[in-house]
């Protein structure tokens, strides 16, 4: 499992961090239980459900979290997700000013894009399912161990991963320091394997231009320190760096070649009956580095979280996320407004399109996520505890991203076409965790 910081949502091993902490999350402080009064399962629930604009994906994600002390001070955390996607996902070729069509993945099939029409491989389709498991301990009274391993599979990739952390205690257990490592091995089985990078996509049932499965290696590394700067303010700093290893490459997505002049899409192999598309083709490695800060703040119960992260990578790639959150407290209720601001450049070799005729790069991609993009999310939580002491809760968000597609696009006929259309999501999100005493 890739090292992730979940928000980076503090975990404390001290008293006073510890106070602090549940202060700032409206919990009390968690005091010692014995052997014989071990508290049940504590069981957290949710579904997720995000939705494309314009027809596009759609996910429902279904999650169970557990949290149980099996011995003294001694924790099992089990999390259990299962995600269906459905839709049409952008398959990084342009709109043109005639009709348009492409070869499935599998090369069973086709299917045809309306002039003017982005393209989309409606075939989208995945289901995965995930298993964590993470077990905490202390090592000495002011030093905390987590392990853990991690199993995900869907119809076209398995992972498997494991984890360690470790957090110690100093400065009168007002300041923790802590570092974790994660090691993952992925394996790729595109629906009707791996495309060849830049090979051009065949008609119905050639398999020429496509190789077996391929795989990944990815290690995490992340080093942080959390500070009580105050009864009422906590600091979490943290730096992580990320290495990949191996199949990078999105094997489902293409380039458009045109005419440099024109725009038009240029013609494909004789008797293909299509145009000329090019499978795309990353680097095999992706060094990514990021820096944490996130800063708690208790105003007499309501809780101010502001957070910024900056990431940076070998691929051309430097992002800024800013997120706020208030949470408002109103006895065993709390609203909870969120905005996010997020701005990314492009990957070195982001290209909205090829030029036919001009040498191949090494490496090109179309695909939007690699582009210059901003995106804005804003939504609202609200939660309430009920009378058996369990807690519910529902978020509905609104996502929007607007991007740039790379300089030199807007050749001929392209010029008329939207080459990076905006993207809108509607997310909610219904939580039920029960169990706590």
């Amino acid at each position: 499992m890739q090292l992730k910081d979940r928000r980076n949502r503090v975990r404390d091993i001290g008293t006073p961090l510890a106070a602090a902490t549940c202060a700032l999350l409206g919990q009390g402080v968690p005091g010692a239980v014995s052997a014989q009064e071990l508290a049940p399962w504590d069981v957290d629930t949710s579904m997720l459900l995000y939705s494309e604009s314009d027809g596009r994906v759609r996910d429902v994600s279904l999650t169970a979290r557990a949290r149980k002390e099996m011995r003294e001070e001694k924790f099992l955390n089990l999390t259990l997700a299962i995600d269906s996607l459905t839709g049409a996902s952008p398959s990084g070729a342009m709109p043109a000013n005639i009709v348009q069509t492409f070869t499935s993945p599998s090369g069973d099939s086709q299917y045809t894009v309306a002039p003017g029409a982005q393209a989309l491989d409606t075939s989208f389709l995945d289901t995965r399912t995930a298993l964590t498991a993470n077990w905490e301990m202390p090592l000495t009274r002011l030093a905390l161990l987590s392990v853990g391993a991690s199993l995900s599979d869907e119809y076209d990739y398995s992972h498997t991963g494991v984890n360690a952390r470790l957090a110690r205690d100093f400065n009168n257990r007002n300041t923790t320091l802590s570092f974790g490592v994660a090691l993952a091995n992925d394996t790729i089985s595109p629906v009707g394997g791996s495309p060849v990078a830049l090979a051009p996509m065949l008609g119905l049932g050639a398999s020429a231009n496509k190789r077996g499965d391929q795989s990944k290696d990815v290690t995490d590394w992340l080093f942080g320190v959390t500070q009580v700067l105050s009864r009422h303010t906590i600091l979490q700093l943290n730096y992580s760096l990320s290495q990949a290893d191996g199949y990078l490459t999105d094997p489902y997505k293409i380039l458009s070649v045109v005419d440099p002049v024109t725009g038009n899409p240029v013609a494909g192999a004789p008797g293909s009956g299509l145009n000329r598309y090019l499978y795309e083709s990353r680097p095999d490695a992706r060094d990514k580095q990021s820096v944490f800060a996130l800063l708690k703040r208790d105003f007499d119960g309501d809780v101010l979280e502001a957070s910024y992260r900056y990431m940076t990578d070998d691929w051309g790639v430097d992002s800024h996320t800013v997120e706020l959150r208030y949470r408002w407290s109103f006895g065993a209720r709390y609203l909870q407004p969120h905005l996010r601001f997020y701005q990314q450049t492009a990957a070195d070799f982001y290209r909205t399109v090829l030029f036919g005729g001009a040498p191949l790069p090494a490496y090109a991609t179309a695909d939007h996520r690699l582009g210059e993009f901003d995106g804005v999310t804003l939504g609202f939580k609200y939660g309430q505890a009920t009378a058996s002491g369990n807690e519910w809760s529902a978020r509905i968000e609104y996502y929007t991203q607007s991007g740039s597609a790379s300089p030199g696009s807007h050749v001929g006929a392209l010029a008329g076409f939207d080459l990076y259309p905006d993207l809108n999501a509607l997310i909610a999100q219904f939580s039920y965790r029960f169990g706590r005493r």
